[in-house]
């Protein structure tokens, strides 16, 4: 017997995925006509062709903000899918403390995120700030609004403690979904517990582990807010990632032609290596 497909639903959908189209489409190409022209006010514009992308590219500035974007992006990365998965392996899969764990973990990602970033502006301050003044009384000499390395580990540590979560709920989906049978069989086995999340949790958590690096790597990739608040791309430029300088580019020196070319590089950029995440952790599940 064949299968009756009914295509009424698009008719639902279509009026939404209007919307975003129109949403999305308008301010793409509104992008793309001030990356081809120059305009020297007076909404007069004159071709400028690929000599803005050509800037972009070649310009150490960017090049510099985009060794810093790297960086940060693969730092978190290593920091929080592992501990993401180490968090979820930890917390219970039965009994009461269930959803009060789910909540606990849910809670950083409900704050706003400029107010991620001036609480903890606030409580890095060496003066008045709660990790400030513990690390200064340790014996560190710890100051993020004058020293790189400080303005690094404290924009590292607050994008922890604000996005582990999302990996830390990814990872434990994952687990609660594995049936017990695996465990009987592990356990009737004798196998160890490296050896369960070797050969039954990690293949069972791969597919909502490569949900949790992309969304982790885009996020990271186009991350703003947080660290703007916190350091506003100081102590000088070591902090200033690819979108805060570009949004320096556009808002403070108001120049839009190279300023939409970057944007476009910057979606560019995103675009392909997501691709090439998805694509090299697709193969190895295949494998």
């Amino acid at each position: 017997m064949n299968k009756i497909e009914n295509q009424k639903a698009w008719f639902f959908v279509l009026p939404v995925l209007a919307l975003v189209a129109f949403n999305a489409i308008i301010p793409l190409m509104t992008v793309v006509n001030y990356s081809v022209q120059e305009t020297f006010g007076d909404n007069t514009f004159f071709w400028a062709g690929v000599m803005w992308f050509e800037q972009v590219l070649t310009s150490e500035r960017f090049h510099a903000s985009l060794g810093r974007q790297m960086i940060f992006t693969f730092s978190i990365l290593a920091i929080e899918i592992p501990l993401g998965v180490l968090i979820a392996l930890t917390m219970p899969r039965k009994g009461p403390w269930v959803p009060v764990c789910l909540v606990l973990m849910a809670l950083p990602l409900l704050i706003p995120w400029n107010v991620v970033g001036a609480m903890w502006n606030i409580f890095a301050l060496p003066d008045i700030g709660l990790l400030g003044r513990t690390l200064n009384a340790i014996g560190f000499d710890y100051n993020f609004t004058r020293q790189p390395g400080d303005a690094w580990f404290t924009m590292i540590l607050m994008d922890v403690w604000h996005w582990t979560s999302l990996v830390v709920l990814l990872a434990y989906a994952g687990l609660v979904s594995i049936p017990d049978a695996y465990y009987q069989a592990a356990k009737i086995d004798g196998a160890k517990p490296l050896a369960i999340f070797r050969y039954i949790q990690l293949p069972k958590m791969k597919r909502v582990l490569t949900i949790a690096i992309l969304l982790r790597f885009m996020d990271s990739f186009m991350i703003y807010t947080e660290p703007f608040v916190l350091t506003g791309g100081g102590p000088g430029n070591s902090t200033t990632l690819l979108s805060i300088d570009l949004v320096k580019i556009a808002l403070g020196q108001f120049d839009l032609g190279p300023a939409a070319a970057m944007s476009l590089i910057y979606f560019l950029i995103i675009l392909a290596m997501s691709w090439v995440f998805y694509t090299v952790m697709m193969r190895n599940e295949a494998n």
